[in-house]
Formats: C-alpha cells, sequence, structure tokens
C-alpha cells in the first residue's frame, strides 16, 4: 500500500509542478515586479504566484500533510506532521529575473525527515526529473545515473572556482573544470549530477531544505552521495530548516571532496 502512495503522491507532483512552471513562464522575460524580502535575498511577484498556486493545489489535496515553503511564513506544525511537503516555488530567482533560463520549480514530500518522493521542472527545458525513494530517478520518463567519474583530476564541478585556489589549501586540488555559466538555482545545478551532465556540487555555506530536499533524492537515487562537507547526511525539518553545506556528487568523488574539507568551520544552523 505504501509504494502506491507514493506513486500517488509523485503524480500530484508532477502534475503540480508542470502547472506551476507553466504560470512562472507567463512572467518569464517580462517587466516582472521585484523586492528585497531581506537583504541579497530578491524575491519576485511571479515566486508568491506559485506559491500561492503550489499551496492551494498541495495543500487542497493532502490536507493532513504539513509545509515548509520558501515563500510562506514558517510555523512549528510541520515539525509534528508524519508528512510534509517541502517547496521551492521558483529556485533559481536571479536567473529567472535576469532572463536566464536555469531555474526550476523544485517540489518534495518528507517523511521522518528524510525525501520519499520528489519532482523538480525547469520549464525553459521542459525537463521533468523525478524520484521516489528506492526506485530510481528519471528525467521526462527516462531512467538517469551520475556519471562514472572517478577521480578527482579533470572532473566537471559546478562550484566557485575561487573555492579552490591554492592558497586556500594546505594541499592544493587537482586540476578542476567548472561551467562557463554558472547556474544560479542550486536544486538544477544537482540535478545536473543526477544525470550525469556535470560530476559534482560544492556549496561551503549553509543551504536551506527547500534548496536541495528534492533533487538530493534525484542524486542518491541515480547513484550518487548527498552530504554537508563534513560526509554527515542530511537530516530535514528540523527547528531550523537549514542544511550546513552541500557536496552532491558520484560516490567516489563524494568522498574525496569531504576528505579534503572536514577540517573547515562551516557552522550548523541548528547548532547555534
Amino acid at each position: 500500500m505504501q509504494d502506491a502512495d507514493f506513486r500517488a503522491d509523485l503524480r500530484l507532483l508532477k502534475e503540480a509542478a508542470k502547472e506551476a512552471g507553466a504560470i512562472a513562464m507567463t512572467y518569464f522575460e517580462s517587466d516582472v515586479k521585484t523586492w528585497d524580502k531581506e537583504p541579497d535575498h530578491p524575491v519576485t511577484e511571479a515566486d508568491i504566484q506559485v506559491n500561492n498556486f503550489l499551496e492551494e493545489k498541495l495543500r487542497s489535496a493532502r490536507p493532513d500533510y504539513g509545509w515548509l515553503s520558501e515563500e510562506t511564513a514558517d510555523t512549528p506544525a510541520r515539525l509534528s506532521a508524519d508528512r510534509i511537503f517541502i517547496v521551492d516555488p521558483i529556485d533559481g530567482t536571479r536567473a529567472f529575473m535576469n532572463g536566464q533560463p536555469h531555474f526550476c520549480v523544485a517540489l518534495a514530500i518528507l517523511e521522518a525527515g528524510q525525501p520519499i518522493a520528489s519532482v523538480l521542472y525547469a520549464p525553459v527545458f521542459n525537463e521533468l526529473y523525478s524520484a521516489i525513494v528506492g526506485q530510481g530517478a528519471r528525467r521526462n520518463g527516462v531512467d538517469i545515473k551520475v556519471s562514472q567519474r572517478a577521480g578527482l583530476a579533470g572532473s566537471r564541478m559546478i562550484a566557485d572556482p575561487r573555492m579552490f585556489a591554492p592558497e586556500n589549501w594546505p594541499k592544493p586540488w587537482p586540476e578542476l573544470r567548472f561551467p562557463d555559466v554558472h547556474p544560479n538555482s542550486t536544486a538544477y545545478r544537482m540535478a545536473l549530477v543526477a544525470d550525469g551532465r556535470w560530476d559534482g556540487v560544492v556549496v561551503l555555506r549553509n543551504k536551506f531544505d527547500w534548496d536541495v530536499a528534492a533533487a538530493a533524492l534525484l542524486v542518491t537515487e541515480a547513484g550518487g552521495k548527498v552530504s554537508c562537507h563534513m560526509g554527515q547526511n542530511f537530516r530535514y525539518n528540523r527547528e531550523i530548516a537549514a542544511q550546513r553545506s552541500l557536496i552532491a556528487a558520484t560516490p567516489m568523488l563524494h568522498d574525496q571532496i569531504t576528505a579534503r574539507m572536514g577540517h573547515l568551520d562551516v557552522p550548523d544552523p541548528n547548532d547555534s
């Protein structure tokens, strides 16, 4: 019965994500209204409209599920829910504002602090990623896998190249390849690792659950590994819904990256 529940939830997420993406596209490359929620955190009227649509659609379909979204005021109610929706209406708002295509709708359902079903929809590319725990990951219905990259030298890394400058490390990194265009959306970067187009994503700062939960299930179901820079697995839906850092990569690369980074002091947001 649980598998049937998961499949029903995934169908709901897919339908909601595609409809939400269509709403976002009505604002894309237009004179969309923008403002700062807080310093250096922009939001647009499209984010709010997509969020309102998703909250109505998803919560009316599953009224007993909790809710955590970037664009909805957080409440403690989610902490006691058996399952919760975790939502980023438009992940990659800066890209969206600048008319760049690398943004997506990111949706997941959590149970016991872990994602059990997730969908990521990039409407400009018409790419619909989906995953159910234990059942693999797909893009537009076709199975995807992480790359076979086993060594750091020459690996394709979505990260800030300045982070890997020799003066910042006791042991220099081998030569890495970085994208010419750095996708603004964290979730979409991770999807590019899940489908093998890139080998790893490194972010050495706190990331909110809505940035990573949906795509993390894609990566792990595609055969990759996701953790903080110290190698510790994520647990979502904590009091502060954020992770200390992000490493998402092929299994062997992941372990090589975290082995070099365990000495770094990036505080866990829930330790304060």
